[in-house]
């Protein structure tokens, strides 16, 4: 007999007289064996995660895994969401509709910042919404700024001076010190639409398309340890209405081997994609765009030239992310990433390097032709195919919808939940009462409050 001294405390280790092995014992052990690989088994395969519930399936001949991961997102019965009213708090009306209140949400849902509109009316009508702030496990702050921004509803300055008096009107935002509270960013600016965003919401959840701006800030205001890439908002005429309105060509009756269509907007990648274009216009399209006057491309006209090529070339902008990358799919080309800071939306589900290709962007080139062209098209049906199958994740559809984006951003959302929340101004006493530097209960804080 042996021990062990720890601390106080004695182990005995006690030594066993073995037993004789008999036949009974050999033939018992085989029978567990047996049983033990079949069970497993059995095991096994009622756990293989099932075929996606998807119209579009994909062959595997290529020993490709799946290009999307629906092992679903976790128990999210429990996840519970509180959306601010915009009569609620002083200030929001003017985030949402502008200093005249003429600017409608119906406006600010078009084009490819919609997502600021999208996301919050799903939110309304999603099953995850609680109207009682005290359960809630995350805050949704609607916001339609990019849109009255645009639109003249408020300026830069008044952007930032609501954005402070709507916070210091929110007891549950000063509680956690933002970090339960989602803003939507739908452009490139990103958070920096906010200019004091870094004070502010430096700690809060932000749902934005774009991962990187420092091309023109000090800092970018995506964290990848808090923040969550959302997908662009694409044109409901080619991801939710029926019939769209256009459909992909077969790959034997497109003209080009790639296209690019957007402005140049001095950027060296588009730039050096349109004189590209002019080298080898048999190869690659890019049409000079107008978007005014009567050779104003039409969003169908937009659509029929990009489904015109087997590759979409998607190089940066002033920002980089693009719209095109998304776009790509409807009209079923394989998109080509050239822009090396992009950040893409649901990586822990979609395997990007089996629906796209991204190419150095300092590389742009005829090289970048030459291996397009090296690709052949049954290779390019299968990236296809198997981005058909991802697609579903680019749509804002409602909660019933399996596959969606909004199935994605709360996915997503789940995993930022907290047990507990706490900041620099938040402290809590022996029996649980939280409360502020001047010991005043969380129930009784009365805004305006003062923020960091």
């Amino acid at each position: 007999m042996a021990t062990i001294n720890s601390g106080n405390k004695t182990t005995r280790l006690h030594s066993h007289h073995h037993t004789t092995c008999t036949r009974a014992h050999q033939i018992a052990a085989l029978a567990l064996v047996a049983a033990t690989f079949f069970f497993t088994r059995l095991f096994d395969h009622s756990l293989a995660p099932c075929s996606p519930p998807y119209r579009n399936s994909f062959s595997d001949a290529n020993h490709y895994t799946a290009p999307v991961r629906f092992l679903g997102f976790g128990n999210r019965l429990n996840l519970k969401i509180y959306v601010y009213d915009q009569d609620e708090i002083d200030g929001l009306q003017l985030l949402m509709s502008g200093r005249d209140g003429k600017i409608s949400a119906d406006a600010c849902v078009k084009g490819q910042w919609g997502t600021q509109v999208k996301i919050h009316r799903l939110l309304l009508q999603s099953t995850y919404r609680t109207r009682k702030k005290e359960e809630a496990d995350l805050f949704f702050v609607p916001s339609y700024v990019k849109c009255v921004r645009m639109m003249g509803g408020l300026n830069d300055k008044e952007i930032n001076q609501t954005y402070v008096k709507v916070l210091s009107q929110m007891p549950y935002f000063r509680l956690s010190g933002g970090r339960n509270h989602i803003f939507v960013f739908p452009s490139g600016a990103g958070a920096h639409l906010f200019k004091s965003w870094a004070t502010y919401i430096n700690r809060s959840i932000i749902l934005t398309p774009e991962g990187d701006r420092t091309d023109k800030r000090d800092i970018s205001a995506f964290n990848t340890w808090k923040d969550i890439i959302i997908p662009g908002n694409i044109d409901d005429g080619m991801t939710i209405n029926k019939p769209r309105l256009v459909d992909p060509l077969p790959l034997s009756r497109r003209k080009y081997l790639a296209n690019y269509l957007g402005r140049a907007q001095g950027k060296f990648g588009r730039l050096r994609l349109i004189e590209l274009a002019k080298e080898y216009p048999d190869k690659l399209e890019s049409p000079v765009l107008k978007f005014s006057g009567p050779e104003k491309l039409g969003k169908t006209d937009y659509f029929l030239h990009l489904r015109n090529a087997k590759f979409c070339l998607a190089p940066r902008g002033e920002s980089s992310w693009t719209l095109r990358f998304y776009e790509s799919f409807f009209v079923e080309c394989v998109p080509v990433i050239l822009s090396d800071q992009v950040e893409l939306p649901f990586q822990d589900v979609v395997d990007y390097a089996q629906i796209s290709i991204k190419w150095p962007s300092t590389r742009i080139g005829k090289e970048l032709l030459d291996y397009l062209g090296s690709i052949s098209d049954t290779e390019i049906e299968e990236m296809i195919t198997r981005g058909r199958r991802v697609r579903c994740l680019w749509v804002y559809a409602l909660e019933s919808e399996s596959c969606s984006a909004f199935s994605g951003i709360i996915g997503e959302l789940e995993k930022k939940v907290r047990q507990f929340h706490q900041s620099a101004e938040t402290f809590w006493l022996h029996n649980g009462s939280l409360v502020n530097r001047d010991l005043v209960e969380f129930s009784k804080w009365k805004p305006p409050m003062p923020l960091p």
